[in-house]
């Protein structure tokens, strides 16, 4: 990269300083959220939808909860046109919904538009040109006196026209290229702009500042932003608008510190859908929002299936690591992160918490429609004891003991790391019976009968080299009856240390599960037993833990 002294800075800063957004900490409402994936995201589509597409699009964002939508560039193509005068001719657009539209400062282009949008019940007609240096000297080759003035005129013929065309218009602004334009010169022709269409408390108009392509640190646009708040003209009816483009990857720090600097509405689109490195991902700002305890009047509870409306209707992907959206965003495949998670899991079932504190979790995961059995914790290689314990328990309701995570970890992380792949939860339940359930004994017990006298006596009958015998044994419980019959019997030596059960939380609810620890020469191992009948289960535990010690042959 030897090329870098042919680039310099090329944005400017406000004439006065203008970083009173500093010291603000927070956003606290929602901003005016306008949705431009009909047309700033389709235009940039390698194959843009069709009428059908636009139209089942249209009524997804309706249903999220846009109340207003940027519906096209109809002077650009026949689909454009044909889709707004469907979705006007069919009353297909909410009383609550405004629509909007984008034309060009060029008169053919604003006649257009206004056939376009004749009978609307609401529509904002979006009027551009671009204003900065490279594009004034360059493309138009004009001064910055005719590039204002093919604003002004722009304007009038706006003004003029939604006097004669039937339907309910209201007017916006961009200076295009605004992050190359000297910042007082965008002012001076928003506040022109601003002049013509005099806006009043029944009739605001929007000024939008768009980050055309996106070349200043986000802490220069917020300043230039906060110039532009403090200096417009009729500010108490203007809506101060943004428009951030992520050329940077600071699409949404444009916006939540132009929030900040004053803003009240922006543009952006879903996933981030645009021109070059897309739009501002609404989002990623919209839950944001929601991750501070505000609500951002956007529904994105079901997340899954608006990506999949939006894969299929735009032939777009969305990313993995998507924020909020991907399908891995919530995954914890690292140990530590799943222990982490498994913990506070726990910690807020106990606690019985009001606010969300989930390590490594911003937000509920449910909260967008995932599900902690699949979405949250994966297994790998990378994955250890608590993921693995988590997944048991989710999935099956088997819930661990301390001690015995660790080596079931252990066992799933080499199978993992041999085979190269992910373990699903089927198949991390396959392992975990195969190895302390037993499919293949060495011995078994084929009934129990107790009978207490100065404790407990077991009279035990077991299968062993294809032979049955009954055997006696005496404990203080009937779990050590029957141990002490199968010490004696086999002359083996070991002592129970660890003993649990609980009720299956999953599938059958009347099963209960019991795992039972034997230590013998200083190791501990550990059998699983599962029955509706309690005694049996830990018999069955205790019959997997001794087979599993290798002491019988």
């Amino acid at each position: 990269m030897h090329n870098y002294k042919k680039y310099k800075k090329n944005y400017f800063l406000p004439p006065v300083p203008s970083t009173n957004w500093v010291n603000k900490d927070y956003i606290d409402k929602a901003p005016i959220w306008c949705s431009v994936d009909l047309r700033d995201g389709n235009q940039a589509l390698i194959e843009p939808m069709d009428l059908e597409e636009k139209l089942e699009f249209f009524q997804m964002l309706l249903k999220i909860g846009f109340k207003e939508i940027e519906v096209g560039f109809p002077a650009a193509s026949e689909t454009e046109y044909q889709f707004l005068r469907t979705i006007i001719e069919k009353n297909m657009i909410p009383e609550d919904v405004t629509i909007q539209v984008l034309t060009q400062a060029r008169e053919h282009i604003i006649r257009k538009t206004f056939d376009a949008i004749k009978g609307a019940p609401k529509a904002i007609v979006h009027l551009y040109n671009s204003t900065s240096v490279a594009q004034r000297e360059q493309v138009f080759k004009k001064t910055k006196e005719e590039v204002k003035q093919l604003a002004i005129e722009g304007a009038k013929l706006l003004k003029e026209l939604s006097l004669d065309t039937e339907g309910n218009f209201s007017f916006q602004y961009s200076p295009e290229s605004f992050p190359g334009t000297e910042v007082d010169y965008a002012l001076d022709v928003c506040n022109n702009i601003l002049d013509i269409w005099q806006p009043g408390c029944g009739h605001k108009v929007v000024i939008n500042i768009p980050t055309t392509v996106e070349n200043a640190m986000p802490h220069v646009f917020a300043s230039q932003v906060e110039y532009i708040n403090n200096n417009l003209k009729y500010r108490e009816n203007v809506i101060l608008s943004l428009h951030p483009h992520n050329d940077r990857g600071c699409g949404v720090c444009d916006a939540e510190l132009g929030l900040l600097a004053g803003a009240d509405r922006i543009e952006g689109t879903l996933f981030g859908n645009g021109e070059r490195t897309g739009n501002v991902d609404i989002i990623t700002v919209a839950m944001n929002l929601y991750s501070h305890g505000v609500d951002p009047n956007l529904d994105f509870s079901d997340i899954p299936n608006i990506c999949n409306k939006y894969e299929k209707l735009t032939k777009m992907s969305v990313h993995e690591r998507q924020p909020y959206a991907g399908s891995l965003v919530f995954t914890a495949f690292s140990g530590s992160h799943q222990d982490a998670i498994a913990k506070g899991m726990s910690w807020r079932e106990e606690k019985d918490c009001r606010h969300w504190t989930v390590p490594y979790l911003p937000i509920d995961p449910k909260d967008v429609g995932r599900k902690y059995d699949s979405d949250v914790i994966r297994f790998n290689s990378q994955s250890g004891k608590g993921g693995v314990s988590y997944i048991l328990k989710q999935n099956f309701g088997i819930q661990l003991p301390e001690k015995m995570k660790e080596e079931m970890g252990y066992i799933s992380k080499s199978i993992s790391d041999a085979q190269h792949k992910e373990l699903t939860p089927e198949w991390i339940y396959e392992v975990f019976e195969s190895e302390y359930m037993g499919t293949s004994h060495i011995f078994r017990i084929d009934e129990c009968h107790f009978k207490q006298q100065d404790g407990i006596i077991a009279e035990v009958t077991i299968e062993y080299n294809k032979q049955h015998k009954v055997l006696n044994g005496k404990g203080n419980g009937r779990l050590d009856a029957v141990s002490n019959a199968l010490k004696q019997y086999f002359s083996v030596d070991y002592e129970i240390s660890c003993y649990e059960e609980h009720a299956l939380e999953k599938g059958s609810s009347s099963k209960a599960i019991s795992y039972v620890g034997i230590t013998c020469h200083d190791k501990l191992y550990w059998g699983v037993g599962v029955d509706p009948d309690i005694i049996k289960s830990s018999i069955q535990a205790l019959i997997a833990a001794i087979n599993r010690s290798g002491q019988i042959s």
